[in-house]
């Protein structure tokens, strides 16, 4: 196993800790560390999967996450718009709106 990660500090670990150790043990420090895929690969995999099964509530911490991994505003915009001939255009128009605002918070902070 890779060195440990910083815990994900899910909003549900007051409740559920045995299940925010076992996303950050299994998920974040096994799963996203195996040599098969890059971390920004792993973060374009998921960010399309979480806009194509309407996962809103997820998909802003994979956003930032997929930002964190080297990927672009601009491929991020790109995976919304090509994701919304095979998902759907509501699950577009959703994930822009999430996407609008993780953009807008960043410019804001940054």
């Amino acid at each position: 196993m890779a060195s440990p990660t910083t815990p994900m500090r899910a909003p549900w670990g007051d409740i559920a800790p045995a299940l925010t150790r076992i996303s950050d043990t299994v998920l974040f420090d096994d799963v996203w560390q195996r040599p098969g895929l890059s971390p920004r690969d792993r973060s374009l995999v998921t960010v399309a999967s979480l806009i194509a099964l309407y996962r809103g509530n997820e998909l802003p911490f994979h956003l930032a996450k997929a930002l964190e991994n080297g990927v672009t505003r601009e491929e991020i915009i790109e995976i919304v718009t090509h994701l919304a001939f095979y998902s759907g255009w509501p699950t577009a128009s959703s994930a822009l709106a999430i996407v609008r605002r993780l953009f807008e918070e960043a410019d804001a902070h940054g």
